[in-house]
Order: structure tokens, then sequence, then C-alpha cells
């Protein structure tokens, strides 16, 4: 999840149960004054969202911010662009090569705000198979039972 102390816009709760995540990093965003203005008014979807590492530049796809009501013609901004993503060169560079090495995913899994600043949480996650996702289940379910048992054993029922 995002940091303590931000103020988030917008979150990914999906991803954590389509993808298993290895790793995260914070990046910065590229934006119009317009889209910064949606933001703060939380006008955001995260769920088709994807990075890539193109060209040695990390860029966000199919993140949908709305158009502000205020902002119209010059003003206004492209609702469904890629956004170019800020980060240093070797985390750049590490990234994309784990993504063409080991068939990996980079999804954002959140949206926020830290010191005034728009930054999104990126991970490096691998997509999970329906039976994946039905052992993890399994295994809430299991924990979940086993605290509850453990729970009234201490009440003495």
């Amino acid at each position: 999840m995002a940091p303590k102390g931000v103020k988030v816009i917008a979150s990914n709760r999906r991803a954590r149960h389509d993808y298993l995540v290895l790793d995260t990093i914070e990046c910065g965003l590229v934006l119009a004054g317009s889209e910064v203005k949606s933001l703060r008014d939380a006008k955001v979807q995260l769920g088709d969202a994807y990075a890539r590492v193109e060209r040695g530049e990390l860029w966000l796809h199919s993140m949908h911010i709305a158009a502000y009501e205020h902002a119209s013609g010059f003003g206004a901004h492209e609702a469904d662009r890629p956004r170019k993503l800020l980060a240093h060169r070797g985390e750049i560079d590490r990234l994309g090569a784990r993504v063409a090495q080991d068939h990996l995913t980079l999804i954002p899994l959140a949206l926020y705000f830290k010191e005034g600043r728009a930054k999104v949480e990126l991970a490096l996650a691998k997509g999970r198979k329906s039976h994946d996702r039905r052992q993890d289940m399994a295994k809430r379910d299991a924990d979940r039972e086993m605290q509850r048992a453990l729970a009234d054993n201490r009440r003495g029922k």
C-alpha cells in the first residue's frame, strides 16, 4: 500500500488478487494542469492500467483521468493518453530487464499525493493462474479458522 502520511487518490485493489507482487517502486507522474485538478477530485481509474519501458523511458498506459469540468478547449487534456513516469535511470533499466527476462508485468497499485506531488506505486508482478488464487483463498480461510479456534480456546469456550 501507499506510504503513511499521504493522501491516497485511487488504489488498484484487484491487482493483489490477480497478480503476485514481487517488488514495488514509487514513481512521479508527468501531468497537465487539468489532470492534477481531476486527481484532486479523485476522478481517476487504475483498473486496466499498466506500465511499459519504451525507448529507455517508463510510460503508464490505460489510466483514465476524467476531464476537469472547468477546463475546456486549450486547457483540457486527453483522458486516456499515455503518461510518462519519473524514475531513476538505474531503476528503469533494472525494471526493463526483469520484465523482458522473466516475463513480468508492471502494474500500478496506488495513486497518491505525497508532499503536493502526484506519485504512483508501481509493482513488478507476475500473473496468477486460477488454481494459484484458489490455493491462496484456501490458505487464508485455514489461517482464519485457526485464529478463531485459538481465540475461542483463550476465552475458554
